[in-house]
Formats: C-alpha cells, sequence, structure tokens
C-alpha cells in the first residue's frame, strides 16, 4: 500500500521501520501519561509480522521527509461478524492537526472494506481526546467489551458490504 496525504507518504511497514514505529507510539503514549508496554499491549508492534502480517492484518506508517510520523493498523479480530480491530493510530504532535489522522482512518476503513471485513473495533482511552473526537465523529458507536488494561472505552462501527453493477 502505498498514497499521499499533503506531503505525507502512507505506506506498508517494512522490518526496517520497527525501531522508529515503536519509538511514535512510544513517545505518543508517554505525552498523554499512557505506559509503553513491549511485552504486553505494545509487543505486537515489535512483532508487526506475527502480529498482523501473518494473521491478515496491515501496518502501515506515516513518513515526511523520510522520517516516521505516525502509524496505523488493523487485524482480523474474534468477537463480532467478519471483524477488524483498528491499533496503533498514533501521530506526532508536530503532524496532529493537519487531517491526516481522519485521512489516515478513511483509508484503513476503505482497507478492510475492499478485503470483506463487516465490522471495525477500536480500543482506546478516555484521556486521548482527539482520539475519541475522531472516532466519535467517524460513525464509531461505543461499545462494551475493552480487552486492553489502559483503555476504556470500546466503539464499533459497521462496515456496508461493497456492491458492485453490472452493465
Amino acid at each position: 500500500m502505498k498514497t499521499y496525504y499533503k506531503d505525507f507518504l502512507i505506506r506498508t511497514w517494512t522490518p526496517n521501520d520497527r525501531e522508529a514505529a515503536a519509538a511514535v507510539i512510544r513517545d505518543a503514549l508517554a505525552e498523554y501519561g499512557l505506559s509503553w508496554e513491549p511485552s504486553g499491549a505494545d509487543r505486537d508492534v515489535l512483532e508487526v509480522e506475527a502480529s498482523y502480517i501473518a494473521v491478515g492484518g496491515e501496518f502501515w506508517v506515516i513518513e515526511q521527509q523520510n522520517q516516521v510520523v505516525g502509524t496505523g493498523a488493523y487485524y482480523p479480530v474474534e468477537r463480532g461478524e467478519k471483524a477488524v480491530e483498528i491499533r496503533k493510530m498514533y501521530l506526532l504532535p508536530a503532524v496532529r492537526g493537519k487531517g491526516l489522522g481522519k485521512y489516515l482512518l478513511q483509508e484503513l476503513e476503505k482497507a478492510i472494506a475492499n478485503r470483506g471485513f463487516q465490522e471495525i473495533w477500536i480500543e482506546t482511552a478516555s484521556v486521548l481526546k482527539e482520539a475519541v473526537k475522531l472516532y466519535e465523529s467517524s460513525g464509531y458507536q461505543p461499545a462494551t467489551g475493552v480487552e486492553t488494561k489502559r483503555c476504556d472505552r470500546v466503539y464499533l462501527k459497521p462496515i456496508p458490504p461493497i456492491t458492485t453493477t453490472k452493465n
């Protein structure tokens, strides 16, 4: 996957991105007083091949001037019907407020719909006010069943099936 938003490149993660992606997430969590959990909730960032690629998910990085400034990912989950969970959607402070988060979420949703999934789940923490606002303004509905310790909110959005017209 490769797409552009303004001067940002959004592309598929490669093993060379492991440390930079982890740093973005670790720094964003610290900014909000949340802990980096390399052996828990954040282990997937260090094991992208097994946690995302091998199970049919995707992990993307966002670059600006050849520097990783954000991440976004999803993988299939057992809850719901043909469901995925969007995970690791983080942007560095310098690139927030430019519409990039909304664009990234829309691109993730398109990729998910194109793969035939029917539901998207997202877990987040109330302290991540910008994320909560983005999800709620993008049609995500509050749900129950938070599974990640540092999160206190879970959202669900059904994805309408893609229909094709025949001429």
